[in-house]
């Protein structure tokens, strides 16, 4: 006597149509977007309520006046009410209530503050004071997709400071749809704060250290370089060079050499990474990239100098320091850039002594 059960077997691939992979590929885009929107509506309702919890918590605060036990005490009847609920501990309704200070008109600011997770929140609230500072970190933490803890290396690292600021002549060696996406790619200093460097200081031990710690190296890059390789061999006739490091950099659409030196800027260190780009253009673009890069990293550089070396280049370079660490405690009279080419020739218009102008270049 057969049993009335049995189980649905799933048919053979040999058995389907052959539009399968395409309905397949379909369903399966639209249960990750279903599920992408459903944990970002989740997401965007938690930030609301925290808002007007913590923002209820400053109104009563301000009319009312109460301290600590307040809080304490609401986070055990509000435990009670909803023993399942999470995140409604003391410290939390504390960063509820600074989470709503910060941001009195977050209802209406929603992105891209809304699809930040909270934990997030907390590192831009605990480490940032500015809110236009806040709002860059929330855009490129989105932007980019750093997890919590990368948020808070690029916060620790100063990255809002150093985002755009290598000297380039991207400008006029780039269309201006591409100039202001390429500067904005390169930094200065870029910070290696992973390498373990000896007292010679020398680019072939900074080079094996980068590549030893290479996935970090990429995210000092920024978002969009792609490691290709280290001491890339460029035959030019019958002579061989080898680039220090070639990445290619899927947003410029573009090979980028980075040349290290452990020494301060040489105008002479741009013709020799100039003549790598210019191989790379002709040994290894496609037709279809966009001029190389080139990427000159120096101990230090003499800003005003630098400008000056890049005149006259008709391909794409940038110029930056790196450092091992960052220095957080400069003052901010010292922090500021060296003044500009064109600044100081409207100085010496003016009849200013040498003296003076190497008094305005000294930090």
């Amino acid at each position: 006597m057969s049993s009335p059960a049995s189980f649905e077997s799933t048919p053979a691939k040999s058995g389907i149509p052959h539009w399968y992979p395409d309905l397949l590929a379909s369903v399966t885009r639209q249960i990750h977007s279903g599920r992408s929107k459903a944990i970002s509506a989740a997401n965007r309702e938690m930030l609301l309520s925290y808002w007007a919890i913590g923002n209820e918590l400053t109104q009563r605060e301000s009319a009312q006046g109460w301290g600590s036990k307040v809080v304490t005490r609401l986070s055990a009847d509000v435990r009670v009410a909803f023993p399942e609920a999470r995140g409604f501990s003391p410290r939390n309704l504390r960063y509820m209530k600074s989470f709503a200070e910060a941001w009195p008109e977050f209802p209406m600011l929603q992105a891209p503050l809304a699809t930040l997770p909270w934990y997030h929140h907390i590192a831009l609230l605990e480490k940032l004071k500015s809110a236009d500072e806040r709002l860059w970190y929330a855009a490129s933490a989105i932007d980019q997709g750093w997890s919590r803890n990368v948020l808070v290396h690029q916060i620790d690292t100063r990255l809002h400071e150093r985002s755009g600021k290598a000297i380039t002549n991207f400008k006029v060696a780039l269309p201006p749809s591409e100039s202001d996406l390429a500067q904005q790619s390169f930094k200065d200093p870029y910070v290696f704060d992973f390498v373990s460097m000896t007292g010679k200081r020398n680019e072939h031990e900074l080079e094996g250290q980068l590549i030893l710690h290479v996935e970090k190296f990429l995210l000092e890059l920024g978002q969009g370089f792609a490691f290709v390789g280290r001491q890339v061999r460029l035959t030019i006739s019958d002579d061989e060079f080898f680039a220090d490091l070639l990445f290619y950099n899927f947003k410029l659409r573009c090979f980028v050499v980075v040349e290290l030196k452990a020494t301060a800027f040489k105008p002479e260190y741009l013709g020799q990474i100039n003549m790598y780009m210019s191989a790379v253009d002709d040994l290894l673009s496609h037709a279809d990239d966009q001029p190389t890069i080139g990427l000159l990293l120096c101990k230090t550089k003499n800003n005003v100098v630098a400008e000056y070396s890049l005149r006259g280049f008709s391909k794409p370079i940038g110029i930056a320091e790196w450092e091992s660490e960052i220095v957080k405690s400069l003052p901010e009279e010292f922090a500021a850039t060296l003044p500009s080419i064109e600044e100081l020739e409207a100085e010496l218009s003016q009849d200013i002594t040498i003296e003076t102008v190497n008094q305005g270049e000294s930090p």
